[in-house]
């Protein structure tokens, strides 16, 4: 019996830092467990829709064999409470915004990223703002293992 594959959309500000480099980081650790995904991510703002991740971030991507090339920034709609089981915010902002857009009745899943890893910190810095591309992206590979860990626990596979 095959598993429908799980659907996780990651959210970010303008979906060109963050948000690109977790559904990047997660698709290739995914693939590399074998667990079937499928991967989105999106901006709670319209600022860049259209365009490829930051340029910093896909350069600190690749230099850890991460390819975001592929992937165009796009604005979350209202649609992706439909089509996504696991819905994962960088931060507490683009939770509240996530929650605002949310159609009467969803129920799916909507929480901040970095709680799957039980730290004290809530938000994924915003590198746009830091510069701490490689910081980020570090924070982000953890916060995939432990969503790989926890799908697999589930039996995601």
């Amino acid at each position: 019996m095959t598993q429908t594959p799980v659907r996780v959309l990651f959210v970010c500000l303008g979906n060109i830092c963050r948000s690109p480099t977790a559904h990047g980081v997660f698709r290739a650790k995914a693939r590399a467990a074998g667990l079937e995904v499928v991967t989105d991510c999106a901006g709670t703002g319209d600022w860049h829709i259209g365009s490829p991740p930051d340029l910093r971030a896909q350069h600190s991507a690749a230099a850890r064999g991460y390819d975001l090339s592929d992937l165009r920034a796009r604005q979350l709609s209202t649609d992706d409470f439909a089509r996504f089981d696991l819905i994962l915010a960088m931060d507490q902002t683009n939770l509240r915004d996530i929650e605002a857009r949310r159609p009467p009745g969803n129920t799916v899943p909507a929480r901040l990223f970095r709680t799957l890893i039980n730290d004290a910190a809530r938000d994924v810095p915003d590198p746009y703002l830091t510069g701490d591309f490689d910081g980020v992206l570090g924070l982000i590979e953890h916060c995939a293992d432990a969503l790989l860990r926890d799908l697999q626990e589930k039996g995601q596979r």
